[in-house]
């Protein structure tokens, strides 16, 4: 869902995995003259890092309670709210607060998740400012086709001229179409918008922006999915794994990846040997309590291996994860870890 906050309130809850989104609500409701005749009221963003709840909440009362007698006021903006709900009493203080802002003021509340996340983070939180007149409204990043159109929208907004293929291009680049559901895409937004800017000033009075202009100054910043490498690697699609990796490594610990791929590997010589043993894709739901799809994922990744290759693979795997670690000796850099996983990937994820 998409849109502005209630043009009634000052107040807001804004939440979802569209970062670029939630900022543009909160700015929407900043500048709207139903709710501010006197002027747009001045930006104040709350600490994000929160070591002492109660000093932000009382510097959001002061700056939210305290009525202005001339020009604007004072528009806060509170991102994560989590720590300051944590304990009853900040809690209650907070909750307060949203029936003390005065005139002129705002207050909204800018919470971004993940895109698995279905409902409001601080519920309390979220029904109280319902309760009080304000908006709570879920802004989720446009997947695959929709970036596109997405991009075409901000480009008229900024007068920007694009030729045919450019949002689409643009979109791909950011990681529109990647479809792996663990993707985080609370900045693909920003960045789309960002290289757009980029390329306007790139192309300022020289026409419209051209595919090759986006081939040449945009960055590929395709996301990488973990679970998608494992998925890879389960389907023992090698290309596919490696090009994931590549993304995963520079965001991701090497332990961390080493940790689910072993646990899929163990899974799938588990699976192996249940299937070998007279067992269906559809007992293992009951046998290995898996959900339904889940059970079928993992039969039909344990039919592209032999039980050998499988403990072959976790064998190799744990001499991998002596190297990354340095046990008994072992060096490993960031350019020997990475190429280790690379000829891993080469032995053992190719068909």
């Amino acid at each position: 869902m998409t849109g502005a906050p209630n043009v009634g309130s000052p107040i807001a809850y804004l939440w979802g995995d569209d970062g670029y989104g939630i900022e543009a609500a909160a700015e929407t409701l900043r500048v709207n003259a139903a709710i501010f005749p006197n002027g747009a009221p001045e930006r104040w963003r709350a600490p994000g890092d929160v070591t002492s709840p109660g000093r932000v909440l009382a510097e959001i009362a002061e700056r939210v309670a305290t009525a202005t007698m001339f020009g604007s006021g004072t528009f806060v903006v509170v991102p994560n709210p989590g720590p300051l709900v944590r304990r009853s009493e900040d809690r209650a203080a907070l909750l307060a607060i949203l029936g003390q802002v005065a005139a002129g003021n705002g207050l909204v509340f800018a919470v971004e998740t993940d895109g698995s996340v279905r409902e409001a983070p601080q519920k309390a939180l979220a029904e109280a400012i319902r309760a009080a007149g304000g908006e709570v409204l879920r802004l989720q990043a446009p997947r695959e086709g929709q970036l596109a159109a997405w991009v075409e929208v901000r480009a008229r907004e900024r007068g920007v001229s694009l030729a045919a293929g450019v949002a689409r291009e643009l979109a791909t680049r950011v990681g529109a179409f990647v479809r792996e559901g663990d993707v985080d895409r609370r900045n693909q937004g920003r960045l789309a918008v960002m290289e757009l800017e980029k390329l306007a000033t790139h192309r300022a009075g020289r026409g419209p922006v051209t595919v090759d202009d986006v081939r040449a100054l945009v960055a590929e910043a395709v996301p990488g999915s973990i679970w998608g490498f494992v998925d890879a690697v389960g389907m023992r699609q090698e290309r596919r794994a490696i090009e994931l990796h590549e993304r995963l490594a520079d965001v991701t610990p090497e332990p961390v990846i080493l940790a689910v791929l072993h646990r899929r590997l163990r899974e799938l010589i588990e699976v192996a040997d249940r299937l070998a043993s007279g067992e269906t894709p559809g007992s293992l739901v009951r046998s290995m309590k898996l959900q339904p799809f889940r059970a079928e994922t993992l039969a039909r990744q344990a039919g592209a291996w032999t039980l050998g290759e499988l403990e072959l693979a976790l064998g190799s795997l744990l001499e991998l994860d002596a190297l990354v670690k340095g046990v008994s000796g072992a060096s490993s850099g960031d350019g020997a870890s990475r190429l280790a996983f690379t000829l891993w990937l080469t032995d053992h994820a190719r068909r």
